[in-house]
């Protein structure tokens, strides 16, 4: 079964999750097919830019609790976002929730719709949003962060976009993409790509400072009774036992 879709259009390649039965979620299957699309699109010296998208009404879930990747596998996809020598582009017209937040945060630009919500959960299952801090933690506000992590709220587009984790957000996701695309189309790859690496430097340092750290912390927490009391509480729909 494909859990990514792909598609070109003037030299933009299209990948979309799509993984509906699960709410996109992010098993080590669709993190190790997306890994792979990516390094296609990365070598195709055809594709000026690609566009993150999704099926269905959510971008994606967060990790997936039955068939989770590895920390090593997620933070390898992660990077692989930040290092592509083409714009990734994030296209959202549906829910993010925990490790989808990372994803928009790898890509360099982030549009969403306005009916799109988002939400750090991870505090709310007995874990932390551990690994997809590498590019959030450089690239969003510390105040936002700071209450966003610590309870699990649920947020709109408009805040997402001045915290900075979205570069806009519109009622029509695809007519704020179109001048964004051009201009990615007018633009030689080569200095696309240059640029680029100017401005993800900052984030590479944080992967290469904190990896180790946070990759430790992540299995450490995945592993706990507190995680496998939330994700179970979860799983059966029910509030997990240090809810007061």
């Amino acid at each position: 079964m494909t859990l990514i879709g792909r598609t070109r259009a003037r030299a933009v390649h299209t990948l979309s999750l799509d993984s509906p039965h699960n709410r996109n979620a992010l098993s080590a299957a669709l993190v190790a097919e997306l890994a792979e699309a990516l390094t296609d699109a990365g070598q195709d010296t055809g594709v000026r830019a690609v566009v993150l998208t999704h099926t269905g009404n959510t971008f994606s879930a967060g990790a997936d609790l039955k068939d989770p990747p590895p920390p090593e596998a997620l933070v390898a996809l992660l990077r692989q976002i930040v290092e592509l020598p083409k714009p990734v582009v994030a296209r959202v017209t549906g829910h993010v929730r925990a490790g989808g937040l990372g994803l928009l945060a790898a890509c360099d630009i982030a549009v969403a719709s306005t009916e799109a919500t988002f939400a750090f959960t991870e505090v709310r299952i007995g874990v932390a949003p551990a690994v997809i801090s590498l590019p959030l933690l450089p690239r969003t506000d510390p105040r936002a962060l700071s209450r966003y992590y610590l309870t699990g709220e649920r947020f709109d587009a408009a805040e997402a976009a001045r915290t900075g984790l979205l570069t806009t957000h519109a009622d029509d996701v695809d007519i704020a993409l179109a001048s964004i695309l051009d201009g990615l189309r007018k633009s030689a790859p080569d200095a696309l790509a240059e640029t680029k690496r100017l401005l993800t430097a900052r984030v590479l340092e944080a992967f290469d400072r904190d990896v180790a750290v946070l990759t430790a912390l992540s299995a450490r927490l995945f592993s706990s009774p507190q995680a496998r009391e939330g994700m179970t509480a979860f799983l059966e729909r029910r509030d997990p036992a240090w809810v007061v």
